[in-house]
């Protein structure tokens, strides 16, 4: 199934049909982008045009942009074929007079774009008729026109799987298709046209089948294809997981595209006012407008490299001129040309899918969705494609994708959800969550040199977020890296551990400083900053100091991932520990309205109830809310 050759520009077929749809358009964007040659062929079934992503691949492919707004150098349409190959079946399902509306595949085309993508029907079951097509597109795809849509007629004899017994559907169907194949009728055609003889075409026949037979054989010799010995420390799958490369240009040779040097940007120049700390040189708090925030970090940190990789292209929904819907890229539209920094249309499973592509192809894609509630709409891109190509290749594709993601506050139920336990639960995906300017302008830098896909969290509520945990330095103005993995103390304790992801860092601090001033309990506070890769040696030290750990994160607590940093903080650290780890996340509930969120986040009084209920008693304390394990089997009875 997952068969590639690269060097033949042959691409891996993909199990989840659909999914190649937006993947191929990636790829012919990478071409467009970078003035590569050639052309990208997406080989995609017919029921496949039901596919979400498939039409959000379209209407990516489509945009007017490509052909009005981008440079000269690079306008034009993208030179993709969608070719569809049509063999009236999905599963057991057929698309025309069942489970589809369109009767004719072509049709689709006439929905995209005024030339309704170019889109033509043809005889998939005549060679001659399949390299005509081709090549009429082909030379209109190389001056700009593209895309394009094939309908390519042809029928599929066997089941859709081994396990498909084909009982949709009645044996003289095949057996009058099999008169027309293309095998027979088109071996026919070259004897009745003497451009071939019997003798030549069976010895063909007889070469194929050696070849097919000897390919065959190899594959199934154990000795000649041994299985790998998955039962070792760095086998084959667990060094295929991740390909921890650094990778600073995928086209060194090439100068990248740019409007204006790097040290004339506008936002550049205005942060240059600004305090790179956020305390005074007293030690007060600075007014968060005159400080360097998390938002000026990360764009301090993805702008130079613009200028250092040439393939590097930043897309997502109100990325250019609006600067991001939270001001990230603002300062970028003026110096970056459309093809590097540009709007994608509203199709969040298009934009990582072709982020995807893009990465297959050989360049490095900065994508983003707006909020983390929208990653459900990019599901199978995100856990099926992004998380698995280069494993599933044996190693030898990278993904270097960066995909933003931000995780909302004061939005309700559909916006301010954190999903990061779905994206660290599947494997092959690196998960950061950075809550300081230091920290996300180090761990954006790491991520963009790497050779892994990065899912990388930012908290609403921490945009505008000073940095208060460097002293006078602050956010060093020079780039510098933060190795992804690796949790930092933020401040010293010796009677309690706090294990924080994200913007609970900064509640989890005012509850230690009220534990301290009033309870006379020392907290240590440790950012996770990365779910994955995590390195606990930091956290069990800690343990061992503290002997009691509370973990605390924005997410449901059901499931959070801090469920597994605490199971396995049980195991690592048993003898130490005083009292089972303690998770405190959101409530199991739909996200309520702003006005009351403060009920459903953990605040501190949520952290003190846990500590007073779980781990040590605070004399003369009042809890807000029970949480005793009466309270949790009662919740957990209910699923609340």
């Amino acid at each position: 199934m997952h068969a590639f050759f690269v060097p033949f520009g042959v691409y891996p077929n993909n199990a989840i049909v659909g999914g190649s749809a937006d993947i191929s358009v990636g790829a012919a964007l990478f071409k467009r982008v970078n003035g590569k040659p050639g052309i990208v062929i997406a080989n995609i079934g017919d029921a496949s045009a039901n596919c979400g992503p498939t039409w959000e691949a379209l209407c990516f492919a489509t945009m007017d942009q490509y052909k009005h707004l981008w440079a000269e150098s690079v306008r034009g349409g993208l030179p993709l074929i969608m070719n569809f190959v049509n063999n009236f079946y999905g599963m057991g399902g057929q698309p025309v007079g069942e489970t589809g509306g369109f009767g004719v595949l072509a049709r689709m085309g006439a929905g995209l774009n005024p030339d309704q993508c170019h889109a033509e029907r043809i005889d998939g079951y005549n060679p001659l008729a399949v390299i005509d097509a081709v090549r009429r597109k082909r030379d209109l795809l190389l001056r700009g026109d593209g895309p394009v849509l094939l309908d390519t007629i042809t029928y599929r004899y066997s089941g859709h799987s081994p396990s498909d017994a084909s009982s949709y559907r009645e044996k003289t169907e095949i057996e009058q298709w099999q008169q027309a194949d293309s095998l027979l009728a088109y071996k026919n055609e070259l004897l009745k046209n003497s451009v071939a003889t019997n003798a030549k075409l069976d010895a063909l026949y007889e070469t194929i089948d050696a070849m097919v037979l000897r390919a065959y054989t190899k594959a199934i010799d154990l000795d000649v294809s041994p299985r790998a010995d998955l039962y070792v420390s760095a086998n084959l799958l667990e060094t295929t997981m991740f390909s921890n490369g650094r990778v600073e240009s995928f086209d060194p040779e090439r100068t990248p595209d740019v409007l204006l040097p790097l040290a004339e940007n506008p936002r550049t120049i205005s942060l240059a006012a600004r305090s790179r700390s956020g305390l005074g040189a007293d030690g007060e708090t600075l007014p968060k407008g005159r400080c360097i925030g998390m938002r000026d970090a990360l764009f301090e940190a993805i702008l130079p490299r613009f200028y250092e990789d040439a393939t590097l292209v930043a897309y997502g929904e109100e990325n250019r001129d609006w600067g991001g819907a939270f001001a990230v890229y603002r300062g970028m539209t003026e110096a970056l040309p459309y093809h590097r920094l540009f709007n994608s249309p509203i199709s969040e499973a298009a934009i990582v899918g072709t982020a995807v592509g893009y990465a297959l192809a050989g360049g490095r894609p900065l994508v983003e969705l707006m909020y983390c509630d929208f990653m459900g709409r990019a599901g199978d891109e995100i856990f099926n494609q992004l998380a698995k190509w280069q494993s599933m290749s044996g190693g030898e594709l990278a993904m270097p994708v960066v995909l933003r993601v931000s995780v909302g506050s004061k939005y309700g139920a559909q916006h301010s959800q954190d999903w990061s336990a779905l994206v660290a639960h599947i494997p092959g995906l690196k998960v950061v969550f950075p809550a300081t300017p230091y920290d996300a302008k180090g761990l954006m830098a790491s991520a963009l040199v790497g050779t892994d896909p990065v899912v990388f969290f930012e908290s609403q509520r921490l945009y505008d977020m000073p940095e208060l945990f460097r002293g006078a330095e602050g956010v060093p103005e020079k780039r510098y890296e933060i190795p992804i993995g690796e949790p930092d103390i933020k401040k010293a304790g010796t009677d309690l551990t706090i294990l924080t992801v994200g913007a609970t860092l900064y509640r989890a601090l005012d509850a230690a400083s009220i534990l301290e001033s009033q309870y006379g309990v020392s907290v240590e506070v440790i950012d996770a900053r990365s779910l994955v890769p995590f390195n606990y040696a930091p956290v069990i030290e800690s343990v061992k100091k503290t002997g009691k750990i509370l973990l605390a994160s924005d997410a449901s607590e059901r499931g959070s991932v801090l469920q597994t940093f605490a199971a396995t903080i049980s195991t690592l650290a048993f003898d130490y520990l005083d009292a089972p780890p303690v998770v405190i996340g959101a409530r199991n509930w739909i996200t309520p309205p702003d006005e009351i969120e403060e009920a459903f986040f953990p605040f501190p009084a949520d952290i003190l109830d846990a500590v007073n209920a779980h781990l040590t008693p605070l004399a003369g304390y009042e809890e807000k809310r029970p949480c005793n394990a009466e309270e949790l089997v009662r919740r957990a009875r209910l699923g609340v």
